[in-house]
């Protein structure tokens, strides 16, 4: 390609830096009307040959700590396996007779280190497989006969080895029994790792929106894939095409700042790789959105030098953009939230009880109530709180839309008609937030969040509004520990996202204790 050529003369490294190394966090969020004009986007080829361009990303290593976490769950099961074939062969019976003082000396010694040899074989002939990662484009047949391949030629080295080496003391029934032991166990682990990995996808758990740009016959056979294979982990939303047409069409690559909100999209599949342009264009603009670009594939004057290839099935794929997260942290984060919310839940279950009774007592109708919220990336889920209104306050609400005292969608009324006396001192202490804990233990809440919003509210948000919802909502947030009698939604908009912007644990912590100081405070309403 000649364009490619005279490219490299002029440094590489420039453009593919530019492009893929991470932004700093926006403030706000592109509007729906937003187009990507050539002045809104810096061209990196512009750059002067003296100018620092930005740093080349790091090699990364994720997956690393998977692919050792699968190995010595192989080791395991192979050392499991081997004493288990020896003691088939030789059972509790005849124990006594194989390791009598006259044999013993040395053969335990020698089985061990053949059994050392057989695992370091087997490992070293499944990393040869890439069984040390998951292969979602392999069937779980063809999974298990890569096994099969790696124990039989690690089998047979080691036999060899045995023949070779003089040392006769390895039990043929030993070994053959071994090896089927060692199939059975490493293929159906990875098989009951594969159904896990599913189960969760089908649950909505991990999965990640594609959208696909370009609605040709290559981005049509992606789409297919995505939505019949779905072990792969996608959830396909629509097409971006220049010439909108069909119900998967949601729109042109001007559109794209609008449909990456509405459809919170995590990752962007462009399939028209003649359109070099437009291809920067989209990496820019998924850059400012901090989401993933994969691209069906080309250099595009060397935007994609250095990039890592995947396969995701058939396809080839170039990653231009990493969405780069504290996956650490947020694992750090969802263990705290287990921890923390299941010992609430197990000392606050004598204080659940009594408030129950109170709430009978005081009027009629359910204690929980369930109200449908909308939570991270718009799923909606049943948000539990105790009740501190009369049963039908939500067939009240609309009649009392006019007395909102809050700016923006949120409904709220300091004194609220609808709330009852053992409501009021519930709120008073926030005491009506405690089955939200039930919330967080099952995931569809944190500790620490945005405040989960009702779905008429939601319904009016703008399209700024959607980015709250890149995170879990919480039981508590920086807007309740810093404006909670601020009536500005816009002023609460922007604590959600300074704190989705700046998250950490240790503020998450913060919160948390400046939380239960205004619990103590009687400061809630």
């Amino acid at each position: 390609m000649g364009g490619q050529s005279q490219f490299v003369a002029r440094g590489p490294s420039a453009l593919f830096s530019a492009t893929v190394a991470r932004s700093s966090p926006q403030s706000s969020v592109p509007r729906s009307s937003e187009s990507f004009p050539n002045s809104a986007l810096p061209d990196p080829v512009e750059k002067k040959n003296g100018e620092q361009a930005a740093q080349r990303p790091q090699k990364t290593f994720r997956g690393r700590h998977v692919q050792i976490l699968y190995g010595l769950i192989d080791i395991c099961f192979v050392v499991f396996d081997g004493a288990l074939a020896f003691l088939l062969r030789f059972p509790p019976a005849n124990l006594r007779t194989v390791f009598a003082p006259s044999s013993l000396v040395g053969m335990d010694n020698r089985y061990a280190g053949f059994l050392l040899l057989y695992v370091g074989l087997i490992v070293l002939f499944c990393q040869g497989q890439r069984l040390y990662r998951t292969p979602l484009e392999l069937s779980p047949s063809a999974e298990a006969l890569s096994v099969a391949k790696a124990v039989s030629f690690a089998t047979l080295l080691l036999v060899a080895f045995v023949y070779l080496s003089g040392a006769r003391i390895v039990s043929r029934g030993v070994v053959a029994i071994g090896v089927l032991l060692n199939i059975a166990a490493l293929s159906g682990w990875r098989y009951a790792k594969r159904r896990f990995i599913a189960g969760r996808i089908e649950r909505g758990v991990g999965t990640r929106n594609a959208l696909v740009v370009g609605a040709g016959q290559v981005g049509q056979s992606l789409a297919q894939l995505l939505q019949q294979n779905k072990l792969l982990g996608y959830r396909f939303v629509g097409f971006l095409d220049a010439n909108p047409a069909g119900d998967q069409t949601l729109g042109r690559v001007e559109d794209l700042s609008r449909v990456v909100r509405t459809e919170f999209v995590d990752e962007i599949f462009v399939t028209i790789p003649t359109e070099r342009e437009m291809v920067k264009h989209i990496a820019f603009a998924a850059r400012r959105h901090r989401i993933a670009v994969n691209v069906i594939p080309d250099l595009y004057d060397g935007l994609a030098w250095n990039a890592p290839l995947h396969r995701l099935g058939e396809f080839p794929v170039i990653r231009l953009q990493e969405a780069r997260t504290p996956r650490p942290g947020r694992i750090a984060k969802r263990v705290i939230d287990i921890c923390l919310s299941s010992i609430g839940l197990i000392f606050c279950a004598p204080l659940l009880v009594a408030l129950t009774i109170l709430i009978r007592w005081d009027s009629p109708g359910p204690v929980f109530y369930r109200s449908r919220r909308v939570g991270r990336k718009g799923r909606v889920f049943s948000c539990y709180k105790l009740r501190t209104m009369v049963a039908n306050a939500d067939d009240l609400k609309d009649s009392l839309r006019d007395r909102n005292e809050r700016e923006g969608p949120f409904f709220k009324i300091d004194n609220d008609p609808r709330v009852t006396r053992t409501g009021t001192f519930l709120r008073r202490y926030s005491l009506d937030e405690l089955p939200q804990l039930w919330n967080v233990f099952v995931g569809d809440m944190s500790l620490v969040g945005p405040r989960p919003h009702p779905i008429d509210d939601y319904k009016q948000y703008d399209l700024d509004h959607l980015r709250r919802l890149e995170v879990k909502p919480g039981i508590t947030g920086l807007w309740q520990v810093t404006a909670r009698r601020d009536p500005s939604f816009e002023r609460g908009i922007r604590l959600d996202l300074e704190y989705i912007e700046n998250w950490n644990l240790r503020l998450d912590f913060r919160i948390m204790l400046r939380t239960l100081a205004s619990v103590a405070r009687a400061e809630g309403c």
